[in-house]
Order: structure tokens, then C-alpha cells, then sequence
């Protein structure tokens, strides 16, 4: 077989062993992605809550500047009826106390109520807290683990562009550029086996010439098809 033949195989499978890692590196990242993304959710839940909390306290607090305002008329209220002299004006005055009383009945009830929303929430509040902290441990866990794998992955790679270095520099410039260029297009299938006749990058059945020509791999063969680098799997031709 032809030396450079030869070598743009083994430059192939080189290339083709790196890319491999890729989906590996895209797997790792996702599954942090997605554990980023339920924390941020779950971080957005809480502030949310938080915020409801706080603005239910708001309301709480403004029920009960009411309610104050409200005593204070009741209290200016009954100093008035000590100096009322008619029947009119002590209507007027039973009126306003009675308008009074019913506000500050509601207000007593929507502070009650919203009370008790606000201890559920907080209740809720404190189990969501719980969860985010054990989802922080395990995300910290997670990224401490992706360093590890990427770190091995970035090994292996670094011992491949070793090795394809070295193949590359074996190589004549103007051949390799011409596999580069293939390569652009065809990414790891640049350099593919013929089976049965047919190229294993475009599936078509080549020439009898073609096929001839690739058989005797004197001299780099590329598909009459898509042009793709063609080579005859030796050790599986022979089983």
C-alpha cells in the first residue's frame, strides 16, 4: 500500500477518535446545564416567595396603620358625643362609628388572614431553602466530577495530537492539505474503506477501473462519486 495512503488512514481514524470526545465533552455539559437550570428555578421560586412574604408584611402593616387611624377616630369620636345636642348629629356620629367599627373588623380579618398565608408560605419557604442547599452540594459534586472527566478527556486528546503531529509531519504538505480540504466538507468519513465495490462515504458503486486502482493502492484514490479518499480494508479482505 502506498505510504501516504497508509498514513492518511491512520490520520482518519486519528481525527475521527478525537471528534469522538466531543459528545462526550457536549453530555457532561448538558447534564451541569440542566442542574444549573433546576437550581436557578428553584432560586427563582424562593425569591418569588420572598417577595410575596414581604408584601404581604407591607399589607399587614398598612391594615394596621388603619386600624390606628380608625381607634383614634373612635376616640374623637366618643369625645364628641359628650358636646352633640341633637338627635342628628348623634345619628351622624353612631354612623361614622359604626362605618369605623366594620373597617377595622375587616382589617383585623385580613391581617388574620394574611398571617396565616404567610406562615404556610414560610413553612414552604424553609423546605424550598432545604432543597436548594442539598441541590448547591450536589451541583458543586457535579462540577468537581466534570473537571475530573474533562481533565482525562483533555489527556487523551493531547496524547492524539501527539500522535497526529507526528503523522502529519510524515505526510507531503500537498497531500495533506489536499485531505484538509476533503476533510472540510466530509469531516471523518474523508478517508472511508470500499466494500463490495461500493464507497462507504457515498454508498455508489464505483468503476471496475476505480476499484482496480484502489485494490492496488499504488496511488491515493478518491471516489469518482463525492471524492472522498478510498482504501481497501486488507485484514478483512483476507478473512
Amino acid at each position: 500500500m502506498n505510504r501516504n495512503l497508509q498514513e492518511l488512514i491512520e490520520l482518519s481514524k486519528i481525527d475521527k477518535e478525537i471528534d469522538g470526545y466531543n459528545p462526550q465533552i457536549e453530555a457532561i455539559d448538558k447534564k451541569l446545564l440542566k442542574s444549573q437550570q433546576k437550581l436557578d428555578l428553584l432560586q427563582d421560586e424562593i425569591n418569588s416567595m420572598n417577595a410575596s412574604i414581604e408584601d404581604n408584611h407591607k399589607k399587614i402593616k398598612m391594615f394596621e396603620e388603619q386600624i390606628s387611624t380608625l381607634s383614634e377616630q373612635l376616640n374623637a369620636n366618643a369625645k364628641k358625643a359628650k358636646d352633640v345636642s341633637t338627635e342628628k348629629e348623634m345619628k351622624a356620629l353612631s354612623l361614622e362609628e359604626d362605618i369605623a367599627k366594620e373597617k377595622m373588623s375587616f382589617a383585623n380579618e385580613e391581617i388574620e388572614r394574611i398571617g396565616k398565608m404567610n406562615e404556610k408560605k414560610s413553612a414552604s419557604l424553609e423546605e424550598l431553602n432545604a432543597e436548594l442547599e442539598s441541590l448547591k452540594v450536589s451541583l458543586a459534586e457535579s462540577n468537581k466530577e466534570a473537571i475530573e472527566q474533562k481533565e482525562v478527556i483533555e489527556n487523551s486528546k493531547s496524547s492524539l495530537f501527539k500522535q497526529r503531529e507526528e503523522i502529519a509531519s510524515q505526510l507531503e504538505q500537498k497531500i495533506l492539505s489536499f485531505y484538509e480540504k476533503i476533510r472540510l466538507w466530509a469531516g471523518n468519513s474523508a478517508v472511508v474503506p470500499v466494500r463490495k465495490q461500493a464507497c462507504y462515504g457515498c454508498y455508489m458503486k464505483i468503476s471496475d477501473k476505480s476499484y482496480a486502482d484502489v485494490i492496488k493502492s499504488e496511488e491515493i484514490t478518491t471516489c469518482p462519486h463525492c471524492g472522498r479518499i478510498l482504501y481497501i480494508e486488507r485484514e478483512k479482505d483476507e478473512n
